[in-house]
């Protein structure tokens, strides 16, 4: 009766440890399974936004106009080419200012979210005698339409003089096409 006694407890021990050990490797499993989902939908997600952020790539013709910060009317507006670069990189040029008297804007973009995006961009700018005059800085956020195909932005710039003094700022908006 006492064999019969510990084979039943034996049993029964090796039951319950069986039961443990197996109900910890589901468990586990499932942790494995949910760690699986997690990475798939964070991959998704970047996945998302890079091709969202992508979908600025390219030239761009836009119309950019100079306005009243305070009233926003409109100053005076002139064409520009700009060029979002994959990597993050931008270049603009316009027919705004005389290429004699400033440099092509060199800069960076990023993705936000969504449609929208940021840039900022400097060039150097430069009297009628060829003697630089300081530089301008730019900084907008475009944001596409549905198909990507339109852009419009607003935005601020500054004029710094050589000796890195603010000496003016205002701000612009521009609507775009793709070249």
């Amino acid at each position: 009766m006492k064999n019969r006694f510990l084979k039943t407890i034996g049993t029964t021990a090796l039951a319950i440890l069986m039961l443990t050990v197996f109900s910890h490797i589901r468990v586990s499993a499932q942790d494995g399974d949910d760690q699986d989902k997690n990475t798939q939908q964070k991959q998704e997600n970047d996945s998302t936004r890079q091709r969202d952020a992508q979908r600025l790539i390219g030239t761009w013709e836009v119309q950019v106009t100079i306005r009243n910060c305070q009233t926003g009317a409109a100053i005076r507006s002139f064409p520009s080419v700009i060029t979002f670069m994959e990597g993050g990189t931008y270049l603009e040029s316009t027919a705004g200012i005389p290429q004699a008297l400033k440099t092509p804007g060199h800069g960076v973009w990023s993705h936000i979210e969504g449609n929208l995006y940021q840039l900022k961009f400097k060039s150097f700018n430069f009297d009628a005698a060829g003697n630089f005059t300081g530089w301008t800085i730019i900084k907008h956020e475009p944001q596409l339409d549905r198909s990507a195909d339109e852009t419009a932005s607003t935005g601020t710039f500054e004029v710094y003089a050589p000796n890195g003094v603010l000496v003016a700022s205002g701000c612009s908006t521009t609507t775009g096409t793709r070249f």
